[in-house]
């Protein structure tokens, strides 16, 4: 049985013409920012990989088939209708077989966009780690989905809410590069930097596409991480919002906030402690990253025609 993808227009000339894609997560839209933004902010984005030389997929579900691109139509349905449900990895095929519509996460992007023969996938941030899973075991799918999807992931590193030492030696541990672009540290989405370093870093675009293939070439399985900070006038310092996020910890915790509705339940307590500033910063890194990952995935298409 064959899982039924559908390419928009767009994409589906892209690829016959050999131009390089690149996925995008469709859950931005559904759970991120309210109508008119969400919409604005997707388009935004696909605009931002159309600028940088390549063409935006971004993925969806509907109708027991996975979306790989979405029409102008299809991007205002996603933002309009109500109780679109999150799909990660472990959700996808259940959400298929019923037939509903479903916003992808990073990890069910990267299985379509493996499905689909993309090579590349941009996000704002990945999930990790969570703080306290010494005792929770609250680890991301995104970071086990890295393992199995052959896709470059291009992202402003993960989430400041986690535990970003942890998140670093996970992927350690299970074998997937982590490279930082044009930069040294290990960023932490909105924060250009999380304090830590990053274990490379590679200037030349074309350098990294020898790299992202070296990898697969070598019989490894899984993803290719690059990471990209967001702008330094767009970022949010770290040391602002620290005490917040540790105090929010302590609160979800004694709420019984747990599993998925943690990311949001803290992000929203940022966002409320920097009076709405971290959403204009959310929006700057979403687009900001979506523009290298276009840039990258250019370059890996002219290095694959030498």
């Amino acid at each position: 049985m064959n899982i039924p993808l559908v390419y928009s227009e767009e994409v589906a000339e892209a690829i016959t013409a050999g131009q390089p894609v690149v996925a995008l997560e469709s859950n931005v839209i559904t759970h991120g920012l309210d109508y008119p933004d969400n919409a604005e902010t997707a388009r935004r984005v696909e605009d931002a990989v159309r600028a940088s030389g390549s063409v935006p997929a971004t993925i969806g579900v509907d109708n027991g088939r996975i979306l790989v691109g979405l029409s102008e139509n299809d991007i205002e349905r996603f933002a309009t209708t109500p109780g679109v449900p999150k799909v990660s990895s472990r959700d996808l095929p259940i959400v298929l077989a019923r037939g509903g519509m479903g916003a992808t996460t990073v990890a069910s992007s990267v299985i379509a966009a493996e499905l689909a023969g993309l090579r590349f996938f941009s996000s704002a941030g990945i999930g990790g780690v969570h703080r306290g899973a010494e005792r929770t075991m609250d680890v991301s799918s995104d970071l086990v989905q890295f393992t199995r999807s052959k896709v470059a992931v291009v992202c402003a590193g993960a989430k400041n809410v986690l535990d970003l030492g942890l998140t670093l030696e996970f992927l350690e541990t299970h074998c997937v590069p982590v490279v930082a672009y044009r930069s040294d540290d290990f960023p932490a989405f909105y924060c250009v930097s999380s304090g830590l370093r990053s274990p490379h870093r590679v200037d030349d675009p074309l350098e990294l596409a020898r790299a992202i293939e070296n990898h697969w070439a070598l019989g490894n399985p899984g993803s290719f991480l690059v990471t990209t900070p967001t702008r330094p006038e767009d970022a949010i310092a770290g040391d602002e919002v620290e005490s917040v996020i540790a105090e929010a910890v302590a609160r979800a915790e004694r709420d019984g906030v747990s599993g998925q509705a943690i990311t949001k339940y803290l992000m929203r307590a940022v966002d409320r402690a920097t009076e709405g500033r971290s959403a204009k910063a959310n929006q700057a890194v979403l687009v900001n990253t979506a523009g290298v990952a276009g840039e990258l995935a250019a370059a890996h298409a002219k290095e694959l025609s030498r």
